[in-house]
């Protein structure tokens, strides 16, 4: 079976610069693995995740997801991948009702200006509910609290039926009992959907205690100085090795 994200020499200079972000980063990350990243700010996490998105090109190297090079394939591969960027937060005066916001996600599906039927209703009602925040479904999005804001979003991946999820700091800036609350429904959401999940993290806690493996970044390379190997088809190289 083809893994589910293969990175081979893979380089990132951003327009105008002349130092890269990204430098000679390889990995192979199975079907199912949960991959934690960590690192200083600066190092690199969010520009991975944009690439493996197709948000961001390549200066040099490949990016396959599911066996397909992320180029033109972009657009039809994003149709199952659920990205949730870092500081991602609706401003109180956003119009859109969490139940619109999870159906939402399968516009890319059925097409923008298809109308969503009872079993795409269906799908978000069960992904509100396994998140807990039924209750807020006729509520803006924009009056909840930043915690059940990530809750929305999340539920918002799983009424996608995303395969893949890239996850950027999604306990930032929450109280510790939001913090624990969402890495639970992220675990949960990666049982239900049996999900390759790569998650930016600076919190401690349950995401990285239950990471298949934990990769550090420092200045846009993959430090294997302190790199934590769990006994699973998860791996990680440098330059080849």
């Amino acid at each position: 079976m083809e893994p589910a994200v293969e990175l081979v020499d893979v380089h990132v200079i951003y327009e105008g610069e002349r130092h890269g972000t990204l430098h000679g980063v390889d990995l192979t990350a199975d079907r199912g693995s949960l991959l934690a990243v960590v690192g200083p700010n600066g190092s690199g996490k969010t520009t991975l995740l944009e690439i493996i998105n197709g948000l961001l090109p390549v200066t040099r190297g490949t990016v396959r997801v599911w066996g397909q090079p992320m180029g033109l394939a972009a657009h039809r591969l994003r149709r199952h991948i659920g990205y949730v960027p870092q500081d991602l937060f609706f401003p109180p005066a956003t119009p859109f009702l969490v139940a619109d916001v999870v159906l939402m996600a399968q516009f890319a599906e059925k097409g923008i200006l298809r109308w969503p039927t009872r079993a795409n209703r269906a799908r978000a009602r069960e992904a509100m509910a396994i998140m807990g925040i039924d209750n807020l479904a006729r509520r803006p999005i924009g009056r909840l609290s930043g915690g059940q804001q990530r809750k929305v979003l999340l539920a918002r991946t799983m009424s996608q039926q995303a395969t893949l999820l890239l996850l950027d700091e999604p306990t930032a800036n929450l109280d510790p009992s939001s913090r624990e609350e969402i890495s639970e429904s992220i675990l949960r959401i990666r049982e239900s959907l049996q999900a390759t999940m790569f998650v930016v993290s600076h919190d401690a806690g349950r995401l990285l205690d239950s990471a298949d493996q934990t990769m550090t970044l420092v200045d846009g390379r993959i430090d294997r100085s302190d790199e934590v190997q769990a006994p699973t088809a998860f791996s990680t190289r440098i330059g080849g090795k």
